[in-house]
């Protein structure tokens, strides 16, 4: 009997899929990877399990990045298995070629990235001279409950209705890919053409995203603080005192963005009204308005990652780990990469039984109080239907993230800091809104006919509605507003004047860059672009903590507590696009046109080929922009250094490539001069003007070879007879050789040894850039022990390696990044004393079969920078 494949985004999918199927076609027998009964088979995937490469062809290594081998257009893109996803993909590869399978449905996510997950492995299923030639139906769903499923299965789509999704999922994975690959290639030869290895690298969405963060700090650098005073009053009413400040009802925005109505940019102006006012009797006019605020929507991703990290402090990527436990593991929180905050209007019932579950269940510590108000809006029937939470409309791939029917059991104190947000603004959304009582008072001194006026404003909490779920029943007492009469006059007790400064933008944090990301269509003009990106933004829920991370990874950000700050990689990369006039990467409208054009071919409007005919054409064009760029440097925006020329005393400028003496008082300059980017890593401001103060830096990160593997060294700067001025060069920490070479004798008597040498009992100290015995170096060395500061880009403390010389091991330590695969990882430093060096340590993994059965294995070794 011939069977129909059902093929889901993820585990869970499939799993809801079989439980809403089996009562209408019959018990499913669960395998390894897959349910099957007698009408279906399910799988599922585990998001992407193939991506699109270039053929081998077009493949160029990195560290041969040269204009020579670009653009990269080629003419058609091959899959490759995603390495952690292989099985997975295999075991749905063999479901696909069972000759009793005679249908395969989509049953991935209702969207355009569940669209391409499946296609590409149907596409990797078969080959190219043969095909997967079996129909194909999708399931679309919104709504997960078992009806809606059951639905969803009667009303499946065909395939031909899917073309135009399917086209314009596979169009935007492959334009991004060209974009970025020639983006980044074209860049990276741009800036390593005068040698090294220096990765620049750009995309549609990671490079607007930084562009939006340099241009916030190039603001904050070009503010000028300008001084500015508030006029602020005490009053004395019969009820008590109240204060209020001077403001000018006549003010109106006008050009200058720092102007407000409470400003005033003259001193003695500001001095004159609080001489009028002081001692002075004001009236009062009073308005009183009810106000109302309703609870905010339900969270979808990038509202639960930007409010977790205003309140905890955590990182975008933190929040999505945190919640793809609660969702997995714990499985006490809906899928959490939704950019949905509504509901399906099928959801009522399930929302229902929810409240019940938390008011009834024990919930652990600080939740178990969520549990009245879960009773309470039951008894008041607070849940019902209402298009402010449950709307088809708006409910995309997923909706938004709401508690599940499990009552959660052990939870990390992180994990139950993330529950508890979303529990209770799921229970918030159901309540009726705050009510307040917001009091706005002018109080008016009038003398020598002028009339000074002064706001005062109160806001009275009437019915806390939603705001008792957390905790708000009550007003707060500093809220009060002591009353006056009806026509009662005041006395203007004390008038101080407040000097203040203008402050620049607010530098942003993950939460603001976030909110930034997630609005970036408002930054357009256009008003077709806007609107297509108007539900986009830049990048999708999914992704956007990895982009955030992606820029940090590639040195483009740095984290300086909650703050995000550029670097100098930032700064060149944007000066360098502006330069070439590829300005276009670095701006939201590129996002926008996409989508309105991938909106059209959904729609059978653009055909496929014609949009990745454009894409090629921009690939080239970003190509050639570098490649035929001919001026000596780039023009831009450039720092003045504070110390000065070691040569001549000069004034030490910054172009895009080098920093240059440009001699005293405006003559000419020495011809000193030092290049920016030494072996692919720039210099931030700071380190350039240490390094002519100190003449020398390190060590540093960061640097790249010419083949682009990292490297750590110290940078000098030494002078050179023959040119008669001062040149950079490298120190690899190579001291041991030089003081044997010049059988000079090390002086460690100014330093505190770390331990006894492992292998001879001499004491080891910090000597350059490594730890090393004091019988290794100097004129007649007899140990070999040495051990580097920084080994594949992980800092070695000094505490670490006393641990190790105590210990014969250091504690673990996470931020290795193999010179192979580029990803980090965790291990410990030992001495193997077999080996006679310093190796790597890693943890035991987990075993696979049970306890009795498992052999006892030792940890693994190998030696360190292997």
């Amino acid at each position: 009997m011939s069977k129909a494949l059902i093929i889901a985004e993820k585990p869970s999918v499939a799993q809801d899929i079989v439980r809403a199927l089996t009562p209408v076609a019959g018990k499913f027998e669960k395998h390894d990877d897959h349910f099957e009964n007698e009408r279906y088979v399910v799988t599922s995937a585990v998001g992407h399990l193939v991506e699109i490469k270039a053929p081998e062809e077009y493949d160029v290594k990195r560290g041969k990045w040269s204009f020579a081998h670009l653009p990269v257009i080629p003419p058609h893109f091959e899959l490759a298995p995603i390495d952690k996803a292989k099985s997975r993909l295999n075991a749905i590869v063999k479901q696909i070629r069972r000759k009793d399978v005679s249908e395969i449905i989509n049953a991935c996510d209702a969207g355009r990235e569940g669209e391409l997950i499946f296609r590409l492995i149907v596409q990797y299923a078969g080959s190219e001279k043969k095909p997967v030639d079996k129909p194909i139906k999708r399931l679309w769903l919104q709504s997960m409950t078992p009806q809606a499923i059951r639905d969803g299965f009667a009303q499946l789509r065909d395939d031909r209705q899917m073309q135009g999704l399917a086209a314009a999922a596979r169009s935007r994975s492959e334009a991004d890919w060209l974009v970025g690959i020639n983006g980044t290639r074209a860049m990276t030869a741009f800036n390593s053409r005068d040698g090294g290895f220096f990765l620049t690298t750009v995309g549609r969405v990671q490079t607007p995203t930084l562009s939006i963060v340099v241009e916030r700090e190039e603001k904050i650098r070009k503010h000028v603080a300008r001084p500015y005073w508030e006029v602020k009053a005490t009053f004395d009413a019969q009820a008590g005192q109240y204060d209020g400040k001077w403001f000018d009802p006549a003010f109106k925005k006008g050009d200058d963005p720092d102007a407000r109505a409470d400003r005033v940019w003259d001193e003695a102006a500001a001095q004159a009204i609080a001489d009028a006012c002081r001692g002075q009797p004001a009236r009062v006019v009073e308005e009183a308005k009810p106000s109302s605020q309703a609870s905010p929507l339900l969270y979808d991703l990038t509202t639960l990652q930007r409010e977790a990290n205003s309140r905890f402090g955590f990182s975008a990527k933190t929040t999505l780990a945190l919640a793809q436990a609660l969702y997995e593991k714990h499985k006490v929180l809906t899928y959490p990469r939704t950019d949905s905050r509504h509901l399906p209007e099928d959801y009522v019932g399930v929302v229902r039984k929810t409240f019940e579950t938390i008011a009834d269940e024990d919930l652990p510590g600080p939740l178990r109080d969520l549990a009245k108000h879960a009773r309470f809006a039951l008894n008041e029937g607070y849940v019902k239907p209402s298009r402010r939470v449950f709307d088809n409309a708006k409910v995309s791939d997923h909706f938004a993230i709401i508690p599940t029917l499990q009552a959660p059991k052990a939870l990390t104190e992180a994990e139950a800091k993330l529950y508890d947000l979303v529990v209770k603004r799921f229970l918030a959304v159901f309540y009726p809104s705050a009510e307040y009582l917001v009091t706005t008072r002018t109080s008016t001194v009038e003398r020598d006919g002028r009339a000074y006026h002064f706001q005062t404003s109160g806001k009275v909490l009437v019915n806390p509605g939603w705001l008792a779920v957390y905790g708000k029943e009550a007003q707060e007492e500093d809220a009060n507003l002591v009353p006056v009469q009806p026509g009662e006059v005041v006395r203007t007790e004390s008038v101080d004047v407040v000097a203040l400064k203008t402050r620049p933008p607010a530098r942003y944090t993950e939460a603001t860059l976030l909110s930034a990301m997630e609005g970036a269509g408002k930054l357009i003009d256009d008003d077709e672009l806007r609107e297509a990106m108007a539900e986009k933004g830049l990048g999708t829920p999914a992704t956007r903590a990895a982009i955030i991370e992606g820029l940090i990874a590639e040195k483009y950000l740095v984290r300086e507590g909650r703050e995000l700050v550029p670097t100098a990689k930032a700064f060149q990369l944007m000066t360098l696009l502006r330069g070439l006039g590829v300005e276009d990467l670095t701006r939201p409208e590129l996002t926008g046109n996409w989508e309105y054009q991938l909106a059209q071919m959904e729609h059978g409007k653009l055909s496929r080929e014609a949009f990745m005919a454009e894409i090629a054409k921009m690939a080239e064009r970003i190509v050639k922009k570098a490649k035929e760029y001919d001026r000596d440097t780039i023009p831009g925006d450039y720092a003045t250094l504070a110390t000065p020329c070691p040569n001549c005393g000069g004034v030490v400028k910054e172009n895009y490539r080098r920093f240059v003496c440009t001699g005293r008082d405006g003559g000419e300059g020495c011809g000193f001069s030092i290049t920016k980017i030494p072996a692919g890593r720039p210099f931030e401001i700071a380190e350039a003007e240490a390094l002519l103060r100190d003449r020398k830096i390190g060590p540093l990160e960061g640097f790249r070879s010419k083949a682009g593997w990292p490297f750590t060294a110290e940078l000098r700067l030494v002078h050179d007879p023959e040119i008669a001025n001062w040149r950079l060069e490298f120190d690899f920490g190579d001291d041991a050789k030089q003081a044997e070479g010049a059988g000079e004798p090390v002086d460690f008597s100014g330093q505190t040894s770390l331990g006894p040498c492992p292998k001879c009992k001499g004491h080891v100290y910090e000597h350059g850039t490594s730890y090393v015995c004091e019988h290794a170096v100097g004129p007649h060395p007899t140990c070999d022990f040495k051990s580097g500061k920084i080994i594949l880009q992980q800092p070695v403390a000094r505490e670490e390696m006393s641990k190790l010389l105590a210990t014969g091991k250091t504690g673990l330590l996470e931020n290795f990044v193999s010179n192979k695969t580029r990803r980090k990882f965790k291990a410990y430093l030992a001495w193997d004393a077999k080996e006679g060096k310093v190796g790597f340590e890693f943890e035991p993994r987990a075993a696979k079969v049970p306890a009795k059965k498992a052999a006892a294995k030792k940890a693994a070794s190998k030696p360190a920078g292997a």
